[in-house]
């Protein structure tokens, strides 16, 4: 990923990148994001409280500095035309007027929404795994999953700004509950907690918290049901992709997040269900990619919004 040390023009932007485990900030320009991030951990009260937190890494990230405009990528639902979220992993946000308090704390710039999974889709598309490719999608697999499409060079969004919520495809029809309230989604498979949650429910002793991380490195060490748990993360996650090409006609499918980073325990199983999955002519073109942009996509992408609305604000 590429970081300017200072803006290439006068143009200058405030990226924000809000998840269910994570609230960051950067200063972006044309050639990306400048210096390192501010981020806190997203607490786990009530709404004001996230806010206050949110305000906080906003307040550092500018440092007093005047911006052009303001992107955020956001755990979703959301609610374009209102500016509000209700994100599933934020549990003290409902209707929450996130644009309207946003430009209360920073008067007079204009604030562009957009899912988390959308902006990292710009992102990668923009600066990282997706450059030159001008259909693909993009796959966020952390807290929760989440995923954007970009469609002859355009980031999709829909109507209300929720187009490419892969993570809550239906891939299982008798499967779990899934934290949207419905069952078998991506997402009650493959997120991180989801994985965990399997892992423990049938049988698996972590060393430590029952987390991606303690799972990944049970499943490195041989543990059986840890390694079954990336195989199912895997096959739920191949589903949904080939489901997406089969409707949209991508031909890459790039995978970041924080699961993501456990390699080819996760890659080889999307892999290997894909060949299995993907049979027509025209869905044998998919490659799958890890994400380069790391945990900085929903950031590039958020900053993408306003440096370059033509190709991915709503």
């Amino acid at each position: 990923m590429r970081h300017a040390d200072h803006p290439t023009s006068e143009q200058l932007v405030l990226a924000v990148d809000i998840g269910g485990t994570k609230l960051a900030a950067c200063l972006a320009g044309p050639d990306g994001l400048i210096g390192e991030p501010v981020s806190t951990p997203t607490p786990k009260g009530d709404g004001e409280e996230v806010f206050a937190a949110l305000a906080g890494i906003i307040g550092k990230a500018l440092d007093g500095r005047r911006v052009d405009g303001i992107g955020i990528g956001a755990a979703g639902p959301l609610e374009l035309k209102s500016g509000t979220l209700s994100p599933v992993n934020i549990s003290g946000w409902r209707s929450f007027p996130i644009v309207e308090r946003v430009s209360d704390l920073v008067p007079n710039v204009p604030v562009v929404l957009a899912g988390d999974g959308n902006c990292a889709a710009a992102g990668e598309h923009w600066l990282g795994a997706g450059r030159g490719h001008d259909d693909l999608l993009v796959l966020v697999v952390s807290t929760g999953v989440g995923g954007g499409l970009i469609i002859g060079g355009r980031l999709m969004h829909g109507p209300t700004a929720n187009a490419g919520h892969l993570g809550h495809v239906v891939v299982d029809l008798h499967g779990d509950r899934c934290p949207c309230g419905g069952i078998g989604c991506v997402e009650s498979i493959a997120s991180g907690p989801s994985m965990a949650k399997w892992a423990l429910r049938n049988g698996w002793r972590p060393d430590g918290p029952p987390t991606a991380i303690t799972l990944d490195i049970a499943a490195r060490g041989g543990d059986r049901i840890a390694m079954q748990a990336f195989e199912r993360a895997g096959q739920a996650i191949a589903a949904g992709i080939v489901t997406a090409a089969a409707l949209c006609d991508v031909d890459r499918a790039i995978i970041g997040g924080g699961v993501a980073r456990a390699g080819d325990l996760l890659f080889d199983p999307v892999r290997r269900y894909l060949r299995d999955y993907a049979k027509l002519e025209f869905l044998q073109r998919l490659n799958v990619v890890p994400a380069e942009l790391g945990t900085n996509a929903g950031l590039a992408g958020a900053a993408a919004l306003v440096l370059e609305p033509g190709r991915y604000a709503p």
